[in-house]
This record gives C-alpha cells, structure tokens and sequence, in this order.
C-alpha cells in the first residue's frame, strides 16, 4: 500500500488479542506515520518489531500482557514518547537499555508485574516522569540517587516488594500525591520522611508489619491526606496521631487485632469510607453517628451483638452500605432502617432471629443478604403496604413520641401523655356506638341546628314561590309564533 493511502493519517490502532508471534508482526504499521498512540496488549510479542522505529510521532505505547524479556531495539528512538506501559511481561533490569530513560517527553512508566531485582540503570535520568510504578516485582533497595533528580513525580508505587527501607532522599519528592509502599517488609522502617511529603493524599500501607510501636506519630502532618490503607498489620487500636486528619475521606483499618474503637472518631467529618472488618470489635462509639457523610461501613467478622451498635444510626441520611456479616447480630437497630440512602445491607452469618417492621420502609435497598441465619423470621408485612390497601398505604403517625422513639431517642413522661388523642380502635368503635345518644351540654347546639334547619327551609320554600310565580308570567309575542313547517325533501 502506497504513502499515499490512509495509513499516513491514521492517529492510533488497537491490535489488543491479535497473534503477533513468530514474525507475524504487520509490515504496514510502517505506514502509519502519524500515529499518536499504539496497544499491542496480549499480541504474544517477544521482541521489539523494527516497524516501530518510524512512528516518529507515538506519544502513548501500551504492551501489556505479553512475553518481552528485552526492551533493545526501536524504543530508544520514539522522541515524541510520553507514556510506555510494559506491565505483565518478563522484564530483567538488564534488559532495559539507559537511552530508554533519556527520552525527554517520557512522563508515565509502568514496569510492574515484571522480574525487576534492582532499579533499572539509568532510571534516575528520566527527569520528568509523573508516574513511575514498579509494584509486584522483586525489587529489595531503592538507590539514594534516584529520588534526588525524580522530584516532579505525583504518583509512586512500590508495593508487593522486598523493600525494608527507603533512601532518606524520599523527603524530596515535595509534589507526591500518591504513594504505595503495601506488602513490603518495612518492620523496622520508621517512615520519618513523611512530613516532608507535605502534597500527599494517598497512603498505603497494607501488610508493612505496622503495630503501636513503629507507627509513624507525625502521620498527623500530613493535612491533605484523604485516603489511608493500613489494612494487614498489628495495630491493637486507632493510633492517637490518626484523630488529627480530619481531611480523611477513606480508611481500611481491616484485619488488625483493634478491640475498642475510641469516641474521638467524630473528627472524621468528611469521612466517607470506613472499613473495621476482621478486627475484635464488640461495640461502636455513640460518636459514629456524627460522621454525617459516611456511605460505607463495612465491620465483617468482628464480635458485634444488638448492644454494640448505636441506636442512633439512623442519624447516617448518607450511609449507602452497611455490612457486618459473620457477627453475633440477633437483632438490628430500627434506626438502620430510617437511613434513606442504605442500597446494600449485609447481615449473613449472624444469630438473626427477627428484624424490625422498618425493613420494609427501605425503598431504595438494592442488596439485603442475609444467608446462614438459620433462626431468621421476617416479621409480617405491614397491612398497608399490601395490594388493595388504598389511601391507608400513607397513614404515617407524625406525632413527637412517635418520631423521638424512631430516632432512639427516650420518650419524656409530658410527651407520651400530651398530643393527640391515642389512637385506641377500642375507642373509636364505643365513640361511633354511642355517638346518637344525647349527651349532657349538647341541648344548646341542638337548638341552634334547629333554628338552622328552619331558616334553610323558608329559604327553599320562598326559592319555589319566585320560580312558580316566574313560570306563570304571559310569553311575549315572539315567544308565541310559531315557525312554520318546511319541506325539504
């Protein structure tokens, strides 16, 4: 096919799950000099193809998922190359040549899931990368020169790795917004580069061997962070230094040994995302109903019975998920029906017995799981919400008492016994029974009703006499004639 067909302009190709092996590789994607960006995911490339080299103006490669083990060849020579995405393939450190590095538009390199033992030569040379991850390889120690020229970086994860400490130069990397250390041996690393970190807002700490004693205390320093992951360790409670980030929009507490949950929980504000499962928790705080914009919370497999939940959760107008599977539950507030927003509600493998009659006010429940609750009895469905219940199907009692007793609140003695009449059937039916009977005082309001009645019968009478008298009046004379018959047949 001639330069002179539509190849020239073609911007970019999806080759995703075509068979590139063995030499397969298409002879026209040399054509294509114009591209701007190139999948080749799952093509069972090996190598770099040669055709590469004159798509001078690719800015974004992507070759997941395939069976490189060298990166010599063409790469070195796309100057126009921001974005190389290499993850799930067989990479070596010593297969990465250094000129790839030196490519001055490069911003975002992903190597992860590769069989990386080292950082890569040369990789401190890549001056204006934003994005670097380097999770799931074999890595074990971060050189001190990479982090001193990597200064521009917003994104960095290192997860699932060797690493037990990091280069102290990790306090320069002033613009981090993101960092993931999870699955690394880091017991005895204290993290005090953090407070330097002064842009992050995501931190990851899952499975770094983290318990009382080596929790890094000046975490609360850090007054942007909004998302905090430090599921998998040791940590007996809630560090003190966690209570002063009230930027906090998610945190992953789970599978720690913590028995208690402190009252101090209500400076989260902006919390959106907590997740306490797998701990030893048997009661939340009272405090928990003030996290305002919390939509998920998430307590599986803890010791929670009926007690250890607060009344008040129905105070949580935001909460869209609340899952405790795997407790001692036999029974579930009637205030976590009242949260209009709840969607899911997970409640399997608990001591259920029954559940409140509330269960049915929740419109918007998408997902109620409540497997392995061999004791379980839904309670009747309420009689106006049956078919045919007519206008009863809005008879809702707005009284105070009613309402305070929803809300979990105790009922003062004025307000049980003050309002409107109680609404006893009993009652009603003696009241209608009884309701022809004269009663004493009602002598004066049968006078008046009378006095009424006799007014309201002179009115119709003189009505009639106006109309009779009305319909006795002679018609006028064109009144009187009569049209004359016409035939128009």
């Amino acid at each position: 096919m001639a330069n002179t067909g539509v190849l020239p302009f073609v911007r970019g190709v999806d080759f995703t799950k075509n068979d590139f092996s063995d030499g397969k590789f298409p002879a026209a994607l040399r054509l294509m000099t114009g591209v701007q960006w190139l999948k080749l995911d799952k093509t069972n490339i090996s190598e770099i193809a040669e055709e590469m080299g004159k798509l001078g103006k690719l800015e974004h490669l992507s070759m997941k998922n395939n069976d490189l083990e060298k990166l010599f060849g063409e790469l070195t020579e796309l100057n126009s190359l921001r974005s190389l995405n290499l993850r799930h393939n067989r990479v070596k450190s010593s297969g990465i040549p250094t000129e790839l590095f030196q490519l001055e538009e490069l911003t975002t390199l992903d190597l992860s899931h590769n069989k990386l033992k080292e950082i890569p030569d040369g990789l401190e040379k890549a001056k204006n990368l934003l994005v670097l991850n380097l999770s799931h390889n074999q890595i074990d120690s971060i050189p001190t020169a990479l982090f001193i020229h990597l200064t521009d970086l917003l994104f960095l994860d290192l997860s699932h790795n060797k690493l037990e400490t990091l280069p102290p130069q990790t306090r320069r990397l002033a613009n981090l917004q993101t960092l993931i250390l999870s699955d690394n041996p880091l017991e005895v690393f204290q993290l005090r580069q953090l407070p330097s970190l002064q842009s992050l807002e995501v931190l990851h700490m899952r499975n770094t061997q983290r318990n009382l004693q080596n929790f890094p205390t000046s975490l609360d320093t850090l007054a942007n962070l909004a998302e905090l992951d430090l599921a998998q360790n040791s940590l007996a409670r809630v560090p003190d230094c966690l209570f002063n980030l009230p930027n906090l929009r998610r945190l992953n507490l789970s599978e720690n040994e913590i028995t208690e949950l402190s009252a101090s929980i209500d400076c989260w504000t902006k919390l959106e995302t907590l997740n306490l499962s797998r701990n030893q928790l048997t009661a939340l705080p009272a405090t928990l109903v003030k996290l305002s914009q919390l939509r998920r919370l998430y307590l599986n497999d803890n010791q929670l019975d009926f007690d250890g939940i607060p009344s008040g959760i129905g105070k949580l107008s935001c909460l869209e998920v609340f899952s405790a599977s795997n407790n001692l539950l036999e029974m579930i507030p009637e205030g976590l029906c009242r949260c209009g927003s709840l969607k899911k509600l997970n409640l399997s493998s608990n001591k259920l017995i029954t559940l409140p009659d509330a269960i049915y006010l929740c419109s918007d429940l998408d997902q109620l799981d409540l497997r392995n609750n061999p004791d379980l009895i839904m309670p009747p469905k309420p009689m106006e919400m049956q078919k045919g219940a007519g206008i009863e199907f809005y008879n809702i009692d707005f009284s105070l008492q009613h309402q305070l007793r929803l809300a979990g609140a105790t009922v003062p003695p004025a307000a049980q016994t003050s309002g409107a009449p109680s609404k006893d059937p009993i009652a009603r039916k003696l009241r209608l029974r009884r309701g022809a009977r004269p009663e004493v005082g009602q002598a004066d309001s049968a006078k008046v009703l009378k006095g009424m009645k006799d007014i309201a019968d002179e009115k119709n009478a003189k009505n009639w006499e106006e109309e009779r008298t009305e319909s006795l009046k002679p018609k006028r004379w064109d009144e009187s004639l009569e049209k004359p018959p016409l035939d128009y047949s």
